[in-house]
């Protein structure tokens, strides 16, 4: 059988192999909570890049009483350079909203009867109902489709109405369970995606690190990586950098509503106190790209600053 998440747990094994045993079996206890599941990865990624670029990394060095993710150290021991990881994830309502929606999905799939729906569009969010709801409305949705005409649209006591969905030719498209139906969910992530949302954290990771950076003349570099719910990717980093007027936009099948859109914010100027960004894609292998702040007090590390730069 094909695992193809072998390598990826090869990888992470080979990482935290390469720290000391105890900081290994921490992180191998928290990877596989959802709360800590991408900041482990991010984290492990980072030290791939440092090592990638030729530096040498030290994981938590304990710096009186705080620890950076990563220390740069010279062959002397000498310390180079801060590199701190910042994780984006998506608000905890979001999961909330994911988990009550698959509730309803499982309910749905009780139903045998082969079809796809969705929520019929309400032009605001719609709130997830909770489980007792849940049977309620499967229940509701079943005896409509039960009936002699499947109607297309099923209004139900909720105020909740379901749209039957059809090809352009009227005919019902069928459920990719077979028979049993198929209800796509609102996807709780649907809306503009921008960059603008890591700011606070990176300004955060600034001012805890500043007076370290500050007494030990050391740059201080974040690094970036995004929960795949976000939809933040190297290019809305990159165009919030130069300060691009270009809007993206996240939505599946069973949104109907995706949100306001705002203007797309102007370029920022990042802090002169942070030597640069560091982005870690959340695709394995976990590639990193450098960007370096111009302004900057401290330049970022060569090494850093042109680690797999993309134009």
């Amino acid at each position: 059988m094909n695992d193809e998440f072998a390598p990826r747990r090869e990888w992470l094994s080979r990482q935290l192999n390469l720290l000391p045993a105890k900081q290994a079996d921490q992180l191998a206890r928290k990877v596989w909570q959802d709360d800590h599941y991408w900041s482990v990865h991010f984290e492990m990624a980072v030290g791939a890049a440092l090592r990638q670029a030729g530096l040498n990394a030290v994981y938590d060095h304990l710096w009186g009483r705080q620890t950076p993710d990563w220390t740069v150290m010279a062959a002397t021991g000498e310390p180079l350079c801060l590199v701190e990881v910042y994780t984006a994830s998506p608000p905890q309502r979001t999961y909330r909203s994911m988990r009550a929606w698959h509730q309803v999905t499982q309910q749905f799939k009780k139903i045998p009867i082969g079809v796809v729906l969705t929520l019929e569009s309400t032009g605001s969010p719609i709130d997830p109902p909770d489980s007792k709801e849940a049977k309620r409305l499967a229940r509701e949705v079943e005896r409509a489709l039960s009936s002699v005409l499947c109607p297309p649209r099923i209004t139900t006591s909720l105020g909740l109405t379901f749209l039957v969905l059809a090809d352009r030719y009227g005919r019902q498209i069928p459920s990719p369970f077979g028979l049993r139906a198929c209800f796509e969910p609102p996807s709780s992530i649907a809306g503009q995606v921008s960059a603008a949302q890591i700011v606070p954290g990176v300004r955060e990771k600034i001012s805890k690190y500043r007076r370290i950076v500050d007494e030990h003349d050391l740059p201080l570099v974040v690094a970036v990586g995004a929960h795949p719910f976000t939809g933040l990717t190297l290019r809305e980093l990159d165009d919030f950098l130069a300060g691009e007027m270009s809007m993206t936009f996240q939505f599946n099948i069973g949104d109907g509503y995706i949100g306001s859109s705002t203007f797309p914010s102007s370029r920022w100027d990042i802090p002169s106190e942070l030597s640069g960004l560091l982005w870690v894609d959340n695709l394995f292998p976990f590639e990193a790209t450098g960007r370096p702040n111009s302004t900057a007090q401290r330049p970022m590390p060569a090494m850093l600053a042109s680690l797999n730069i993309q134009k």
